[in-house]
Parts: structure tokens; sequence; C-alpha cells
């Protein structure tokens, strides 16, 4: 379970991006977290995962507070929680099979483990006969794939995902929807920032909507409720 209470968050600069967050995530749900360009969205979901702190309130991970964990045990929490970016973050020079071996090298996993956990991603995604191409030699949904594989393979309860398909082309972005949602069939909780109205309308999951920092919608169910 993910909560937050009373969070505010105002950057060095000045800019307020949340202005009083008050939600509860339950283990296993499918939520989409829309809104404007600029409304708070990539700073609330940043926070799940310690990449932004919060300037007061508390945020909660299965009731244990993140709000003031020291710096040293982030990558604790992490191992929780998957991320997946828009970008991809792949790390160019490394196959596709050392980007995602490479989280449960860093846990000291096993050899025997890591490589029958990271063939079963491949496979999940669909990518076991590209295991040994690097980066580049991948098209961006293929690259997206890779980037899921590696936030799961540590079978975090968590994953979180920010814009995962705002680079992608239409029919591409439902394949990876469709990897989405078989992860959340499997039981975790995935949190996914998007401005696709098409997918958000046709999935019928929870919908947070945030605008000027604040919570203005939360449905169950719900809808884009923007303009594309």
């Amino acid at each position: 379970m993910i909560s937050m209470e009373s969070v505010h968050k105002t950057y060095p600069n000045g800019v307020t991006a949340l202005n009083g967050i008050n939600i509860t995530i339950e283990q296993g749900e499918f939520v989409y977290v829309v809104g404007p360009s600029g409304a708070g969205k990539s700073t609330f979901v940043k926070l799940m995962y310690r990449e932004a702190k919060p300037s007061s309130g508390k945020i909660s991970i299965n009731e244990t507070s993140i709000t003031d964990i020291k710096e040293k045990n982030v990558p604790l929490l992490r191992r929780e929680i998957g991320v997946v970016f828009q970008d991809f973050k792949l790390l160019p020079k490394l196959t596709v099979y050392e980007n995602i071996s490479f989280a449960l090298e860093v846990i000291e996993e096993s050899p025997k483990n890591i490589r029958k956990r990271v063939m079963e991603v491949l496979d999940l995604v669909g990518l076991k006969n590209k295991a040994r191409f690097i980066p580049d030699e991948l098209s961006g949904g293929e690259q997206q794939r890779v980037s899921i594989a590696r936030a799961i393979v540590n079978q975090p309860k968590i994953v979180i995902a920010d814009e995962p398909t705002g680079n992608l082309d239409p029919e591409t972005s439902w394949d990876i929807m469709r990897i989405f949602e078989e992860i959340n069939a499997r039981g975790t909780t995935v949190i996914m920032a998007t401005h696709s109205k098409e997918i958000v309308n046709a999935m019928k999951k929870r919908v947070i909507a945030i605008e000027d920092g604040l919570i203005v919608r939360d449905e169950q169910q719900g809808e884009y409720g923007y303009e594309a």
C-alpha cells in the first residue's frame, strides 16, 4: 500500500509542484495519473521512489515511512519498486541480457538464479530471441520492453511508469500496455503517469487527475477527461 498525507513539494526555484496531496493506493491496483503538462504528475510519481523528497507531509509504502529515510537506504527501497521511463534509460554498451541482469547482480543474486529470472522476464516481454542484442539494434518498442523487464526482474511489489508510451507509435503502445496488464494481473501494483487519452479511456482503470498540484478527481474505472 502507498499513502500520502498532506504532501507538499516546492522546488528550490520556488515552483510548487504539489500542494497538499492525500491519497491511498492499495496493493494490486492499476492506477493512471493524468492531468495537463506541468500539473505535478511527474513529481507525484518521483516522490514514490524517492527521486524527489517532499517539502512537507508524509509518504508511506507498506506502512513504512519513506519521507525521512537515509540516502544509504534508498537502494533498499527501490528493490521493492520497479521504474519504467519514457526514454528507456538503458545502458547503451550492454546487451539486453546484461541490462536486465545488472539489477540482480547489484544485490548479489546467484548466477544460476540471475539467468533463470532474466530469461523468465524476457519471455514475458517477448524478447528471448534478442538477449544478445544491444539497445541500438532494437526498435523503440523493443527497448521499452527491455526497460519493463529490467523493472520487474527483482519481482517488485510496485511498478511506476512515467509516460512509458510517450515515444511510441499507437500499435506499439498497445503491445506495451498488454505487458503492464499482465504484470498487474500477477498482483503487482502499477502506477502510470500518462497523456494517452485512448489508452486510459479504453482500459477503464482507476484514474487520479492532478491539476495545479492538487488531486481534482479520483475515479474507479475512470476516463482521461482532457482533450488529447
